[in-house]
């Protein structure tokens, strides 16, 4: 998917600024692609940008509004829906990495189809996926990975990014999860990928490049988290890295929502991710640390 911008970000009515992470994410990652945030009476978070309406937002050339807000079970309020319908009659794509999915609101689905606009559900890989196949590619890939989930691994992906740009060197953050798809524009969920088509999905993400560009690959999950460590590893077999950087968070005491299950070292951790990553790039290493503070 290729989600138009500038982007207007729509953040409800969160009620805390971690409830409007996403728009945090990509207001702090692609300031020039944001034009205002539209918040809704009652909202309390607050991403920086102007306080504008859905006309003049548009007038000044935003052309998808972004679901930047986050709420339990990742619905799409009831309340919203005027916002949203409006959106679209004045010209606006929507964009949304929650559960409900827009295309599944009937409402919305028929309004979007009559008027000729977009609606992404960027948690839902809409692809035809292959298997991967293990061949190798050109061009130079980097994979952040994890002793834990949720660790820093997107950031650590853009952080880079952005300092190889300055540098002018070519490189490009390739997203694998839903607010990375917004901030890059297009990229792959993979948590929501059929687990055999995972390696297939990091594949079809990173094709083959020049010899001297860098796709820099957003990880997910750990080797060693028992929830997510299967995506973990298919993405790490079809990145064919030819680099990894280590994200790691000192302070915690324990695999992030298994209480039972120990941290493992940086050395477990650096030691398993090369082995798995060379089935697929013998010449797979880890060449740095990320250290989340």
């Amino acid at each position: 998917m290729q989600i138009k911008h500038p982007y207007l970000l729509f953040l409800g009515e969160a009620a805390d600024q971690l409830a409007a992470k996403t728009a945090d994410g990509v207001a702090r990652w692609r300031p020039e692609w944001c034009v205002g945030q539209l918040r809704l009476a009652g909202c309390c978070a607050d991403v920086g940008l102007a306080d504008l309406d859905l006309a003049t937002a548009y007038g000044a050339g935003a052309r998808t509004l972004v679901l930047g807000v986050a709420n339990r079970g990742g619905i799409i309020s009831p309340q919203w829906m005027s916002t949203l319908l409006e959106a679209l009659d004045r010209g606006y794509d929507i964009a949304s990495g929650l559960h409900t999915r827009l295309c599944q609101i009937p409402e919305l689905a028929q309004r979007a189809e009559e008027l000729g606009r977009e609606l992404f559900d960027v948690r839902y890989p809409d692809l035809d996926l292959a298997v991967g196949n293990g061949e190798r590619r050109g061009g130079k890939r980097l994979l952040t990975v994890g002793t834990d989930c949720s660790c820093g691994k997107m950031f650590t992906a853009l952080a880079i990014e952005r300092e190889m740009k300055a540098r002018s060197m070519p490189a490009d953050f390739r997203a694998t999860g839903q607010t990375g798809i917004l901030i890059a524009g297009g990229g792959i969920s993979v948590d929501a990928v059929i687990a055999d088509f995972i390696a297939g999905a990091a594949e079809r993400l990173t094709p083959t490049a020049d010899a001297d560009h860098w796709d820099l690959i957003e990880g997910q999950g750990s080797l060693f988290h028992a929830s997510y460590a299967g995506v973990s590893l298919g993405l790490l077999h079809g990145a064919q890295a030819d680099a990894l950087v280590m994200c790691h968070e000192p302070t915690r005491t324990h695999m992030r929502g298994l209480p039972d299950a120990t941290l493992p070292s940086l050395t477990e951790c650096i030691a398993l991710n090369q082995q798995c990553g060379r089935l697929t790039n013998p010449s797979c290493r880890v060449i740095g640390i990320s250290v989340n503070t």
